[in-house]
């Protein structure tokens, strides 16, 4: 049986110690320049950000990947996980990877063979497999096109449940809802957060649509134990002000 990973231990042990997390994703083809993505990643570091994300769902791959992951791990003491958008989103610069099963897609390749194209390469380069069990909420943004997802309707709770039970028992050891970035619909319900983690027991992560630090508290007061903000902070114009607000919020609704 595989042993749990430094990274996969760091997010549980900071869970129980600290109720809840942030994760910041970094897109850099999001930014002007790739010295505002890394500087970005910087701050929302020494404001208190838990683990620096980095990826996106077209694009982040090759020689952009290496350099934006290498020169943010220069300046951060977290550890760094890539989001991949497919199997070029690799690089042996990162801490980890989110092995990811998208468990509501229509396609088989993103349940099973993107995973079986990029085991090998992952193991080569030797960053940390994170067993994920992915799931995609309405309206889903360009992950949900990308991954041709059978989107989870905003009012069906209980479909979000049981996809993430199944993914539990089908081995992944964190599960994410995301809307998809920018949602114009605001983020997962808290109904939707509720039955999730009525059902499960492992880290239960929510992405997608976050734009403030009360949204934020609330979906963890609803039982999320980690909180993904991309557009929030990249939008912001004091990101370390803005991740603190953020931190300071989940870290009270965790500990309650």
């Amino acid at each position: 049986m595989r042993s749990m990973g430094k990274v996969e231990k760091y997010i549980n042990d900071g869970i129980q110690r600290e109720g809840a997390l942030l994760f910041v994703l970094i897109d850099p083809l999001d930014y002007p320049t790739l010295d505002k993505a890394v500087q970005t990643a910087g701050e929302a570091c020494d404001a208190g950000a838990d683990i620096i994300l980095i990826g996106g769902s077209i694009g982040v791959q090759g020689h952009i990947l290496d350099e934006v992951t290498k020169r943010i791990k220069e300046k951060v003491n977290v550890p760094i996980v890539l989001f991949p958008g497919n199997t070029g989103t690799l690089t042996r610069f990162a801490d980890a990877v989110y092995f990811m099963q998208l468990l509501n897609s229509r396609n088989p390749y993103w349940i099973s063979q993107a995973q079986a194209l990029a085991a090998p390469i992952v193991k080569q380069i030797g960053i940390e497999p994170l067993a994920v069990g992915y799931i995609v909420v309405e309206p889903g943004g360009t992950v949900g096109w990308v991954g041709d997802a059978n989107k989870v309707p905003r009012g069906k709770a209980q479909i979000a449940a049981f996809l993430a039970l199944a993914g539990e028992y089908a081995g992944s050891k964190i599960i994410v809802t995301d809307v998809g970035s920018a949602s114009e619909l605001g983020p997962v319900p808290l109904e939707m957060v509720k039955a999730v983690r009525k059902v499960t027991s492992v880290p239960y992560i929510v992405a997608g649509g976050i734009k403030t630090k009360h949204q934020a508290a609330e979906i963890v007061k609803a039982g999320a134990d980690a909180i993904h903000i991309g557009t929030a902070a990249q939008d912001s114009k004091h990101v370390g002000k803005t991740v603190k607000g953020f931190v300071k919020a989940i870290k009270e609704a965790g500990r309650r």
